[in-house]
């Protein structure tokens, strides 16, 4: 039985699901491009029409209701509030979110707000993009109009979403967009992403402190568990070198204002962090009410000198099963013979609970939220008019049971998101890839609540796995 105040919600971001990318004002984002590069996204799929939710959000939040969820997290996009990502504020945007936040509170849901995931304008980017420091600054701005709008309806804020992925998918092996492989880019734009967190903590807190309404600042993180295959040196410090990369980098400026000792010497080849400047670290140290956590899966990692049979690489990790990111480029990921959903992840729910109460460890006090955890299937609708998805449900419950025993081993965890809401645009694999609880017929965008989504509202409206 989870306590009673325990958070239960689901998950969407802007890109994946608005579509409507040409009305009302909206602007170009990086994802735009990206989509529209040839090659880059599965199938050439792009955000239009995605799950239609721009115009369809009303009969979403219907959904939410239904399920019995009572929060909502979704992300806000930047090139609809500011098309050009400085200057003029493009209030039908604005009014947008407006209309999504006050429907939410009609219906009794309450609103999670992410002010970055992943969709930065396009002109920002011709500008220099995470990289360049103006970027950190102007989101800062961005954060503050958005804010002001909203910021006497909302309490619940994250600034960004997963920058791990930002940095090193966008700009060190050009996976997601921008779609560049520039590794001493990448680490600059940790810094600046970082940077642009603190920044928007400090300007929403400036601006609520003369209102009423409660406020309070998280950051959500994709940390994850590594382990080694081997006690042996060299794969112990193949799994500290991905830990550094993957979680250290993020949460120790956060929490002790530093990046880690180790890191710098990792990378100390490609960048000396000369982009860090006087006051920096103390500004992304802006103190933290909330942590989100996005898991999916662990890593199991090897050193360079480990001979791997091909089909033991895991190819999700990088390439050919080796690290893509700076400082491990020799790093192997691999597999260890797990059930693997749709997107070829290993499912191992041991590694949310290791990572919940390790964080409770290194960075204690401060309340958890899971924000993001789900798995995509091959989901379609049977004969009977429902959707039949019996691997996504156990995966769930693996996972929901885990954060339980994360909860009974002293974690302050505080709630749960499942990820997604809805069938949706899953960045460079394209409309591929079904994570939601909830099925979308990309023909007609008709809704059917999956037997997954079913099962998870009547967790939420009892608080037990049945």
């Amino acid at each position: 039985m989870f306590p009673t105040d325990f958070v239960w919600g689901a998950s969407t971001a802007a890109f994946q699901i608005e579509g409507a990318t040409d009305v009302d004002g909206r602007g170009r984002s990086i994802w735009d491009t990206f989509c529209a590069t040839p090659g880059k996204v599965l199938g050439g799929d792009t955000g239009e029409p995605a799950a239609d939710h721009y115009r369809l959000f009303r009969e979403d939040i219907a959904l939410i209701k239904e399920l019995g969820l009572g929060n909502y997290r979704f992300s806000i996009a930047w090139p609809r509030v500011q098309p050009d990502g400085r200057g003029p504020v493009n209030q039908a945007g604005l009014d947008f979110y407006e209309r999504l936040v006050d429907n939410l509170l009609d219906q009794g849901v309450r609103p999670w707000p992410t002010l970055y995931h992943w969709d930065l304008p396009q002109a920002l980017e011709n500008a220099g993009g995470w990289p360049h420091r103006d970027t950190a600054l102007r989101f800062a701005d961005y954060a503050a109009v958005v804010h002001e709008r909203l910021g006497d309806r909302v309490a619940d804020w994250s600034t960004l979403n997963e920058p791990w992925v930002v940095a090193f998918l966008g700009y060190a092996s050009g996976e997601h967009a921008p779609g560049r492989t520039e590794p001493a880019a990448s680490l600059a734009a940790v810094h600046h992403l970082l940077l642009g967190h603190g920044l928007a903590t400090q300007v929403i807190r400036e601006q609520a402190a003369g209102n009423d309404a409660p406020t309070r600042m998280g950051i959500v993180l994709n940390t994850q568990t590594v382990r080694p295959l081997r006690d042996t040196v060299a794969d112990r410090d193949a799994a500290r070198r991905i830990d550094a990369l993957r979680n250290r980098i993020f949460l120790d400026p956060l929490h002790h204002g530093r990046y880690p000792a180790d890191l710098l010497r990792d990378v100390a080849h490609i960048t000396d962090f000369g982009f860090v400047r006087p006051g920096d670290l103390e500004t992304i140290q802006a103190p933290l009410d909330v942590m989100g956590v996005n898991f999916y899966n662990p890593s199991l990692v090897a050193g360079p000198a480990t001979d791997v049979p091909r089909d033991k690489r895991d190819a999700t990790g990088g390439g050919d099963g080796a690290s893509p990111w700076p400082g491990s480029e020799d790093v192997q990921f691999l597999l260890s013979g797990l059930p693997r959903t749709g997107q070829g992840w290993e499912v191992d729910a041991t590694g949310l609970r290791d990572l919940l109460v390790r964080l409770a460890a290194d960075y204690p006090r401060l309340p958890l939220y899971v924000t993001e955890n789900g798995a995509a299937y091959e989901d379609t609708v049977a004969e009977d008019g429902r959707v039949h998805d019996p691997e996504r449900r156990q995966y769930l419950e693996q996972h929901i049971r885990a954060a339980h025993a994360a909860l009974e081993a002293g974690a302050p965890l505080k709630g749960y998101f499942v990820w997604s809401l809805l069938d949706n645009l899953e960045w460079a694999f394209g409309y591929s890839q079904r994570f939601g609880i909830v099925y979308v017929d990309r023909a007609t965008q008709r809704r059917v609540v999956k037997d997954s989504g079913y099962w998870y509202g009547g967790v939420a409206r009892t608080g037990t796995v049945g």
